[in-house]
């Protein structure tokens, strides 16, 4: 299948899927061939982490595709137990080892963890993996603001990419602003899985029936429109096809409009607020 995804370029230049593929759980055999069903589905981005422990069946999935490496765009996380500079510089390697590949082409500390307070550190590291050729591009995951300055005052340097909560219950209306003022990319994790109830609202359904496409499509189409790179995940092939059959329509201004109506002021499904959630 030829990749019809669009692409988005990064503020360092490398050209990215605007969806991409989410493998946490995908593990073993059946996780291997859930991510080779997907690469052959058409998804170029894969998006995984060290703490998902399955970092080794995505470099294997990737060696079953007859899809060439150089047109692959694999992901891993940095997590908070290695935040130091020289854990994480370790740890980078060790991620690249796991999957069995020459680098990657985008590394994101997965959480600020502020309490400890290592993340400049942390993004030290990453900033010189950069320069070594293990990483292409530099990242994090669920950095507010505050923590996205203090990388510009410290180290010069902003992320390419900022992997947050992000679904139509918790629109990060003011994060999404701020990305766009600093030329940050924005990723959307688990945009479906986590507002799972939304499968069944009403709203959404009648808006969905005007299009005739599904919740999901919806959902998706809305991170598409809002900027957003959602990375859903699904093992099933038919699922898979339909997270990235979104381009062929378009969302009204006011359908846009009822779906943000949707969002809460903390709408955070977890309370996994960054300014004090921690993980190592």
């Amino acid at each position: 299948m030829t990749n019809q995804i669009p692409e988005i370029t990064l503020h360092d230049g490398l050209q990215i899927p605007s969806v991409g593929f989410g493998t946490y759980k995908l593990k073993g055999e059946s996780g291997a061939q859930a991510i080779n069903h997907a690469i052959a589905n058409g998804y170029r981005l894969l998006d995984s982490a060290y703490n998902y422990e399955n970092e080794a069946t995505v470099g294997e999935a990737i060696r079953r595709s007859s899809v060439p490496r150089e047109e692959l765009l694999v992901t891993s996380k940095l997590p908070g137990r290695y935040h130091h500079y020289d854990d994480a510089i370790v740890t980078i390697q060790e991620s690249l080892l796991r999957a069995n590949l020459d680098y990657y082409d985008l590394y994101l500390i997965h959480w600020p963890n502020p309490i400890q307070d290592n993340y400049v550190e942390a993004w030290q590291a990453l900033i010189d993996a950069k320069k070594f050729g293990y990483i292409r591009s530099i990242g994090v995951c669920n950095f507010l603001p505050e923590h996205l300055e203090r990388l510009k005052k410290e180290t010069g340097i902003l992320p390419t990419v900022n992997q947050i909560e992000l679904h139509p219950l918790f629109n990060q209306e003011e994060q999404l602003k701020f990305h766009e003022e600093h030329h940050i990319a924005t990723e959307s994790w688990s945009p479906l899985s986590r507002a799972s109830d939304l499968l069944r609202d009403e709203t959404l359904q009648k808006i969905a029936d005007q299009h005739n496409r599904t919740i999901s499509q919806i959902i998706l189409r809305w991170h598409y429109q809002l900027g957003a790179i959602a990375i859903p995940k699904s093992a099933a092939p038919s699922r898979q096809k339909e997270n990235i059959s979104i381009f062929d329509f378009e969302l009204s201004e006011e359908e846009m409009t009822i779906i943000n109506s949707l969002t809460k002021q903390d709408g955070r499904l977890k309370d996994q607020d960054p300014a004090v959630y921690e993980e190592f």
